[in-house]
């Protein structure tokens, strides 16, 4: 008798048959893993860049640097067994944060830990260049960039801010750029990326303006207008804008920001330069260079893309007046002042495993169908479709249209739990995790003037490869126990 291993929420909702199921038929290899339709919520089909589009996302892109056949494609016990050194107690919805990395790769980056450990010499000589140039050259082709000059490694996407946000210091110190010139950035920016336009441009001389963004978001167009409206306000009195820093999706609260749109916008506005600051970005989103057009773009490689912690991109747009080539790597070390891609391959003794490790990844996700874009699109499917379940079941609402997430999307919890702080909010978070094994981030929404028993208090689901529809009950169930016992968030202690 075949076994099979459903990811099926038929049990959320009967209004539908065509609720979607992960299949993974584990007496077939020749069916490992199939996708059927996914319940219908009267949305258009849309691109993962929070984009509309008349047409069914794309399954598979550049590059497919290999192809599995389909009776290699990975089952869902291998699935399991990559992921076997993750807590099973733990419903795990919380990719978002940290991401995951399969054994696999694990082990493929204790081998090069090893190769160091063996002969430090020759393998600072003869290996780690060549193997970073490796990964670079496999970015570049994955982010469809022009050149692999354009494309650095370095630890985390906070590092690369610090890269772009430091030149930007630089053309204020050495009088490029007049004081009281304005950086834009949006109000949900990382709070870390804050610090850093805090440390670098304000001390710098620059003044920033902050885009207020709605939150919950109901389309692109409200934060396409009130972008417009900082940029007019960052042009009175003769200032220039000379730098705008966007997310590509924002981490709390969790929205894909239409970043083509915004970065179009700033050209036609004389903006100097454009940053998009995307840690959730590759293996989360659409993340195409060339459609996108931003002078910097920085994506983790740990959180969506199964690397170990930690690694990042900066990609750097090669230009004709030269003016994105002076950056460089806040830890100064003998490559200085021969590229960033350089400097960031050598800053002083350390491990360079998680930036060697690159082709192994891209292996592990090749063996999934229509590899990383695959990955994306049915993680995608799924979170909305497990965000839908939980809304229904507190009578509570998402926190954005499904077009306007990606692997991640904001669940409304019942408003009876009274968030009224972010105090509260990690209360929650902690007691989901000590008592009930639940690890999910919430988020506190101020209420506004008038509002009457408001949602403030909404979960950050995440969706990847590993993870069960029972995970997303747990958490279901372990709310409707805190509300049907009556605990609100002033009753948790502190």
């Amino acid at each position: 008798m075949s076994t099979k291993h459903y990811f099926n929420s038929s049990s959320v909702s009967s209004s539908s048959s065509t609720t979607t199921a992960f299949l993974y038929e584990l007496s077939s290899p020749l069916l490992p893993l199939i996708s059927t339709p996914m319940a219908t919520h009267n949305r258009q089909n849309h691109t993962l860049n929070g984009d509309h589009c008349h047409s069914t996302i794309p399954i598979t892109k550049r590059p497919k640097l290999s192809s599995p056949s389909p009776t290699s494609f990975i089952t869902h016990s291998q699935i399991q067994s990559e992921f076997s050194h993750h807590d099973l107690s733990v419903a795990r919805i919380n990719n978002g944060s940290f991401g995951s990395c399969p054994q696999s790769v694990i082990s493929a980056q204790q081998r090069w830990q090893t190769q160091f450990l063996r002969q430090p010499d020759h393998f600072y000589y003869n290996q780690l260049k060549p193997g970073i140039l490796h990964s670079r050259s496999i970015v570049k082709s994955l982010i469809n960039a022009d050149q692999v000059d354009e494309v650095s490694l370095v630890d985390n996407a906070t590092t690369a801010a610090a890269i772009v946000l430091q030149k930007s210091a630089w053309s204020f110190s050495e009088g490029r750029y007049n004081k009281g010139d304005v950086a834009v950035m949006l109000h949900y920016a990382y709070g870390a990326v804050k610090k850093s336009v805090e440390a670098y441009v304000t001390r710098a001389g620059g003044h920033v303006i902050e885009v207020q963004l709605p939150f919950p978001v109901k389309s692109k167009e409200e934060i396409i207008t009130e972008f417009r409206k900082a940029l007019e306000k960052g042009k009175e009195n003769g200032k220039k804008v000379r730098l705008a820093v966007i997310d590509h999706v924002t981490s709390m609260p969790s929205v894909v920001i239409p970043v083509k749109e915004l970065v179009k916008i700033c050209r036609e506005e004389g903006v100097d330069q454009v940053f998009v600051d995307a840690a959730h970005g590759i293996g989360c989103v659409d993340v195409d260079m060339k459609e996108i057009g931003a002078d910097f773009y920085t994506s983790n490689l740990h959180k969506w893309f199964f690397s170990p912690p930690s690694v990042a991109f900066l990609y750097s747009r090669k230009s004709n007046d030269k003016g994105n080539d002076d950056l460089h790597h806040p830890v100064v070390s003998h490559e200085y002042g021969n590229g960033l891609a350089l400097e960031s391959a050598w800053i002083g003794t350390r491990d360079y495993s998680a930036q060697l490790v690159v082709p192994s990844v891209l292996e592990f996700i090749n063996r999934f169908p229509g590899g990383i874009d695959g990955i994306k699109k049915r993680n995608h499917e799924a979170v909305v479709e497990m965000g839908e379940m939980l809304v229904k079941a507190w009578g509570t609402h998402l926190g954005c249209p499904p077009e306007m997430c990606g692997s991640m999307i904001m669940v409304g919890l019942p408003a009876c739990l009274r968030i009224s702080s972010e105090s509260d909010a990690l209360k929650l978070r902690t007691h989901l995790r000590n008592n009930f094994g639940v690890e999910v981030p919430i988020y506190f929404r101020a209420p506004k003037d008038g509002e009457v028993d408001p949602i403030t208090g909404y979960a950050r689901i995440s969706h990847q490869v590993y993870n069960k529809v029972e995970d997303y009950y747990k958490f279901r169930d372990a709310v409707n126990k805190i509300v049907s016992d009556g605990i609100t968030c002033a009753c948790l202690p502190n």
